[in-house]
């Protein structure tokens, strides 16, 4: 049996001006049945097209900060460094994949990314910004639950999970304000801040805050989510092949 194709956004170092990828991204998409493909950083449309007509979904990584001017604000002292390249990737691939309809899983960044898509817009600092005595980001090491989460009912991750209640870990300064238009929350920490997000008019549109690529792939949430993610790229790529 054909295994689905999933393009993963690259990771990029300033100071060594090279790409780089945490073990955990494509190990989860391995692990759990499929084939992870590290897209190169570019900007070049017809490169990013043949991956967009070549993948049969995608893992959008956590990383930079998001560049505020995306969602119309100006950067404040404490927004984290940004890459333009990688906004213009990544938000290019974001928005082709939902509309081709090509499922997609957000981690992070990931998940702010879809929400600035949408047009919603993001805390630049959460400290300074939304005071909390939830830590949203935690020290090493990140393979721990830092906080529980609470899944809506009704909604996406309630219904895979099987519960209300999950516990995560928490590695982010920046996170989800306003909610972009036609997204539903699926997640929310114990101070109200928005964990996850989806698209419910899509086959598979996910994003999450917290980083599952730091536990073991085969733990049962991760196994869970990931089956869930990669079943709707098989039939894509089923689709695609009977086309």
């Amino acid at each position: 049996m054909k295994k689905p194709v999933i393009g993963i956004m690259p990771l990029y170092d300033r100071e060594k001006e090279s790409l780089w990828m945490l073990p955990g991204y494509p190990a989860l998409i391995e692990e759990n049945g499929g084939i992870p493909l590290l897209l190169p950083l570019t900007d070049n449309l017809k490169t990013l097209d043949y991956f967009l007509e070549t993948c049969d979904g995608f893992l959008f990584t956590g990383g930079h900060d998001v560049t505020p001017a995306l969602y119309n604000q100006e950067p404040s002292s404490r927004c984290g460094e940004t890459n333009r390249l990688r906004d213009t990737m990544d938000c290019y691939c974001m928005e082709k994949a939902i509309e081709l309809d090509k499922p997609l899983l957000g981690i992070c960044r990931g998940a702010q990314l879809l929400n600035v898509i949408a047009g919603g817009t993001l805390y630049q600092d959460l400290p300074t910004e939304k005071p909390s005595q939830l830590n949203h980001q935690m020290q090493a090491p990140y393979d721990r639950q830092q906080h529980d989460v609470q899944l809506i009912e009704g909604t996406l991750l309630a219904e895979l999970f099987g519960k209300t209640t999950l516990g995560v870990n928490s590695y982010h300064h920046q996170g989800i304000k306003e909610i972009g238009s036609q997204l539903t929350v699926t997640a929310l920490a114990e101070d109200g801040l928005v964990e996850a997000i989806y698209l419910p008019d899509r086959t598979f549109a996910l994003a999450v805050q917290w980083h599952p690529e730091f536990f073991a792939p085969d733990t049962k949430e991760n196994q869970l989510l990931l089956q869930a993610f990669l079943s709707h790229c098989f039939e894509a790529e089923k689709q695609a092949t009977s086309d």
